[in-house]
């Protein structure tokens, strides 16, 4: 059974920086892309970055410039690096991964990692 288990969230002031990590674990599959969401309290999730098996990225506007992604294919890991943290970074992220699993292609959920920016 495939599990994607976060690490890394937690309390932090304004402008200050957090590392979220994600790895994949379970056997017989490959990973298309993998990225991150995010959920605020009455809001809809939405993407926070996400990046493909070759390295393609994309990010949300609000998070450019202070946010980079990044992943290790080997270990099956993707991280988040989060600086500039403003009060409105503050929401539950999940990581997300597309994995093939033989002829089926299915999108994999974390259980979220709460993300607090407060002074």
């Amino acid at each position: 059974q495939v599990q994607l288990v976060e690490s890394g969230g937690g309390l932090v002031q304004p402008g200050g920086s957090l590392r979220l990590s994600c790895a994949a674990s379970g056997s017989n599959f490959r990973i298309n892309a993998m990225g991150w969401y995010r959920q605020a309290p009455g809001k809809e999730r939405e993407l926070v970055a996400a990046i493909t098996s070759g390295g393609r990225i994309n990010f949300a506007n609000s998070v450019k410039g202070r946010f980079t992604i990044s992943r290790n294919n080997a270990e099956n890991t993707v991280y988040l690096q989060m600086n500039s943290l403003k009060p409105e970074d503050t929401a539950v992220y999940y990581c997300n991964a597309e994995l093939i699993l033989g002829t089926v292609v299915a999108d994999y959920w974390g259980r979220g990692t709460q993300v607090t920016v407060s002074s």
